[in-house]
């Protein structure tokens, strides 16, 4: 069982990535599946959720309008667009799965830096 986080990097201000996470091992069409944040020296901070049945999204006050995650269950991938990137979206980014089991990826980094 394995989820892995890709897409991170270093962006400007203003700047837009795609986070992917993919998932080996199950199927994350009955998982619940969230993003996660955590920067440098501070608490672990959910980022936005996605249901496993109707999809329904939910974000945290701070990227709500900027960030969008989707699911494919097809790929057994799940994405996450963040846009307008601000220097305080700097942090590792985690995709966890949550069910009767929880999993967790090991992270990517996300850098936001003139």
């Amino acid at each position: 069982v394995q989820l892995v986080e890709s897409g991170g990097g270093l962006v400007e201000p203003g700047g837009a990535l795609r986070l992917s996470c993919t998932a080996s091992g199950f199927t994350i069409s009955t998982y619940f599946m969230r993003w996660y944040r955590q920067a440098p020296e501070k608490d672990r901070e959910l980022v936005a959720s996605i249901s496993s049945g109707d999809s329904s999204t939910n974000y945290a006050d701070s990227v709500k309008g900027r960030f969008t995650i989707s699911r494919d269950n097809a790929k057994n991938m799940v994405y996450l667009q963040m846009n307008s990137l601000k220097p305080e979206d700097t942090a590792v980014y985690y995709c966890n799965a949550i069910s009767l089991k929880a999993y967790w990826g090991q992270g990517t980094q996300v850098t936001v830096s003139s």
